[in-house]
């Protein structure tokens, strides 16, 4: 006699089957709740032949999640703490408390996402430190010259912006464009606080590439490709250029 795992729809049953009824390698059609499949993916038993959806709710543990939430939020809106750190306190709690095991916690990280941005990283510092982004910015602005339309203007800096952020973080591309678009702005007789603005606004237009963090984290669970984000982030950026200069030109009256 050898105990299997018989899954009925209120509870998960144990009965016995003789070898004859069932031999090892038989498959069995289960039904029942998807926290029962959960706890049967542990069983001696049996192998479930398909991946188990959906996570195991510990309900008991809400309270545990909401004090670490807070402790994590108080330590950056409070205390100011870095926001890496703060959440990262917030994990370690929720871990230690059992809200979650160190196998969900690993298994819940998108390493996918982790290497993606590892390898940005010094990417854009590259880009920046051995001044690549000087040298383009600069000979764009060049380029174009002191005679311009100041919503041709804007628009040639929100595109750099738009193009920076994509490569060096959005932080960098505006650390980098805030001061050479202001003196350009300068000589050409715009606004340098709007064009500061433009280049604020445009440095979070990054639909394109899955190289923001945002789109990076949709990436695997979505399914999707570069060419996906191309596709479906082309228009929207150039969507949100026009309509970037076109409200900004009608607000300054430009």
């Amino acid at each position: 006699m050898s105990p299997l795992a018989i899954l009925r729809e209120d509870d998960v049953i144990l009965e016995n089957i003789t070898h004859e009824a069932l031999m090892p390698g038989d498959a069995l059609l289960l039904h029942g709740r998807w926290d029962d499949f959960h706890r049967l993916k542990d069983s001696h038993e049996l192998i479930l032949t398909s991946s188990v959806p959906g996570e195991i709710l510990r309900t008991e543990k809400v309270k545990y999640a909401l004090t670490c939430l807070s402790i994590s939020l108080a330590m950056i809106l409070i205390f100011k703490i870095q926001l890496s750190i703060a959440l990262l306190c917030g994990a370690v709690g929720m871990v230690t408390s059992r809200v979650l095991t160190i196998d969900e916690a690993y298994q819940s990280v998108e390493w996918m996402t982790v290497f993606l941005l590892a390898g940005l990283i010094p990417l854009g510092l590259a880009f920046q430190n051995t001044g690549a982004a000087q040298l383009i910015a600069n000979e764009v602005v060049s380029i174009l010259g002191t005679h311009l339309p100041p919503t041709i203007f804007l628009g040639t800096v929100g595109i750099l912006s738009t193009f920076f952020t994509l490569v060096i973080s959005n932080v960098g591309a505006t650390i980098l464009l805030v001061p050479l678009s202001m003196n350009m702005a300068v000589t050409i007789g715009v606004d340098p606080v709007l064009t500061a603005l433009v280049v604020a606004i445009a440095a979070s237009n990054s639909f394109i590439l899955p190289t923001h963090q945002v789109n990076a984290l949709i990436m695997r669970p979505g399914g999707y490709r570069t060419m996906d984000f191309v596709k479906s982030g082309a228009g929207l950026t150039v969507l949100y250029l026009f309509t970037m200069i076109g409200v900004l030109s009608l607000w300054y009256s430009l």
